[in-house]
């Protein structure tokens, strides 16, 4: 009976061992092939557009140089559109964080009649294709004024500002949706104890809230930097002026007019690419730790 039942046993480990086996293969296998057009991104911005050109880009290279990223950096004038992305992307990010945690803290700590409504109402807008809108908005912002001290044009058109405001608008009903179900995970004990000691409303949200709250907030800060750090679509409608564009209109100014050279092309996008590495590994920790935001209800 001993033997049969070790026998058994060792069967079972063996299968369990092999299915472990498989899915590290496959796990390994998908990394590899999700890895496969960074790593060779990385091989272009290294070789030389002679030696790809003679060669061809699938070759071992004659030399590895780090010239394209120089050529990229001082070409396309990096510095000033990174400047353009930080002023647009920085203020819409927190201004959206701040204002979704607004009504997320609203609309789960007060019982009011139509929060539920409200709630709908924000996550709704994120139903809404953004290609739809396109030309009432930009008639929109040809007639919406701007202040004279912003020193910007008559209209919000062509400004960074119009930008900012689009982000807020479409970023703010994902945000608060993602806020919302994690408040309703804080037990409402919290506030009501805050409450019986005398701290008012905007103190209960600051002091007691939003500090719990931190993992979803840094979840959210990488997510959306992401996002309106990448976006090329709206800078594309709104924007006219080219010294006000941001960092992914920048690549167009690496294309040739006769040939592209796509060595300084892999170059340039590395080095777009970095804000968006060094925002993931600050909030590295916050981010895995709100993988799962949204997913339970109170």
């Amino acid at each position: 009976m001993r033997r049969s039942g070790g026998g058994e046993r060792d069967k079972k480990n063996a299968r369990l061992r092999a299915s472990r086996i498989a899915l590290h293969t496959f796990l390994v296998v998908v990394c590899l092939v999700w890895l496969a057009p960074l790593l060779w991104t990385v091989f272009a911005s290294l070789r030389t557009y002679e030696d790809t050109a003679a060669n061809g880009y699938f070759s071992l290279p004659s030399e590895l140089t780090l010239d394209n990223f120089s050529k990229a950096w001082g070409t396309a004038d990096l510095p000033n559109y990174f400047w353009n992305t930080l002023v647009i992307t920085i203020p819409a990010v927190l201004i959206t964080l701040l204002f979704s945690s607004f009504v997320a803290f609203g609309v789960t700590r007060f019982n009011f009649k139509f929060n539920l409504a409200l709630l709908m109402l924000f996550t709704a807008g994120n139903l809404l294709p953004q290609q739809v809108i396109i030309t009432p908005l930009y008639r929109l912002f040809r007639l919406i004024p701007v202040p004279e001290w912003l020193n910007y044009k008559e209209t919000l058109l062509d400004t960074q500002l119009g930008l900012i405001l689009i982000h807020i608008a479409f970023q703010a009903g994902f945000c608060t949706f993602v806020l919302s179900n994690y408040m309703k995970t804080i037990p409402t004990e919290l506030t009501e104890a805050a409450r019986v000691d005398g701290a008012g409303v905007f103190r209960q949200y600051w002091q007691v809230i939003m500090p719990l709250c931190r993992p979803a907030l840094g979840a959210l800060a990488t997510l959306e930097f992401t996002w309106i750090y990448n976006d090329f679509f709206w800078a594309i409608v709104l924007i006219q002026t080219g010294d006000r564009m941001p960092i992914t209109s920048a690549l167009s100014n690496l294309r040739g007019q006769f040939f592209t050279d796509y060595n300084l092309l892999a170059a340039g996008s590395l080095l777009v690419a970095l804000p968006c590495l060094v925002v993931f590994f600050a909030l590295q920790r916050q981010f895995v730790g709100g993988l799962t935001l949204g997913s339970t209800k109170g």
